[in-house]
C-alpha cells in the first residue's frame, strides 16, 4: 500500500519508512508524485494544521496521505512558539529563532518545555487517523550539539544531560516527540490495515 507524506523533509521521510516499513507500506514525498502543495498552516492546533496538509494532498494525489506538525512550547511563554515555531519573530534562520528564545526567557526562573507533535493521516474514502507524541525538557541557558535542527540546540533533556544537538539521531529517536507519535501512529495504522 502506497501512502504520500505531505511534506519536502527527506530527514521525516526517513523516519516514517523506517518505522511504516515493517507494516508493508511504502511511503513517498509529494514531489515523487509530481506534486508541489504549498497549504496554508491557518489552524490554531498542531492537529489541525496537519489535517490541512493531509487533506490537501490527499485530495491531490488520490492516495492516503500522512502529515505531522511539531512546535516547541515554553511555560513561561505560555505556551509560545507553538505552532509559530517555524515562523518565531519572523525570523528566517534557527540559530535567530532559537536566540530570540533565549533572549524572551531572560531572567525566567521556569524553563520548563515540551516538543509537541501531531500526525494525521488521511484516506481517500474519508476515514482519518490521528496520534500524538511529547518531549519534556527545559530550555539551556546557551546552546550546545552539533546535531540536530530548530530548537535542538537549546532544548535540555535532564535525564540524558544533553541537548537534543548533543544526542545521537538514534538517542534523539528513542525519546523524541516525533518518534513517540510515530509509534504511537503506527500502532494505530497496523489495527487499521487489519481491519480494511
Amino acid at each position: 500500500m502506497k501512502f504520500v507524506l505531505a511534506s519536502h523533509n527527506k530527514g521525516k521521510l526517513k523516519e516514517m519508512q523506517e518505522i511504516l516499513g515493517t507494516l508493508g507500506v511504502e511511503v513517498v514525498m509529494e514531489s515523487d508524485l509530481g506534486l508541489a502543495l504549498e497549504v496554508e498552516e491557518t489552524g490554531c492546533t498542531f492537529a489541525e494544521n496537519a489535517m490541512l496538509k493531509a487533506k490537501a494532498v490527499m485530495e491531490a494525489s488520490g492516495l492516503p496521505a500522512i502529515a505531522d506538525d511539531s512546535g516547541l512550547c515554553v511555560d513561561a511563554l505560555g505556551g509560545a512558539p507553538g505552532i509559530y515555531s517555524a515562523r518565531y519573530g519572523g525570523l528566517d534562520t534557527d540559530q535567530e529563532r532559537y536566540a530570540l528564545l533565549l533572549q524572551n526567557l531572560r531572567g525566567a526562573m521556569n524553563r520548563a518545555a515540551h516538543f509537541h507533535t501531531a500526525i494525521v493521516c488521511c484516506f481517500p474514502n474519508g476515514d482519518t487517523l490521528e496520534a500524538a507524541g511529547d518531549c519534556f525538557g527545559t530550555i539551556a541557558y546557551a546552546p550546545m550539539g552539533e546535531e540536530g535542527f530548530g530548537y535542538d540546540p537549546v532544548f535540555f533533556v535532564p535525564e540524558k544531560r544533553k541537548t537534543f544537538a548533543q544526542l545521537t539521531g538514534e538517542e534523539k529517536n528513542a525519546i523524541s516527540h516525533r518518534g513517540n507519535a510515530l509509534r504511537t501512529f503506527a500502532e494505530k495504522l497496523k489495527t487499521y490495515l487489519e481491519k480494511n
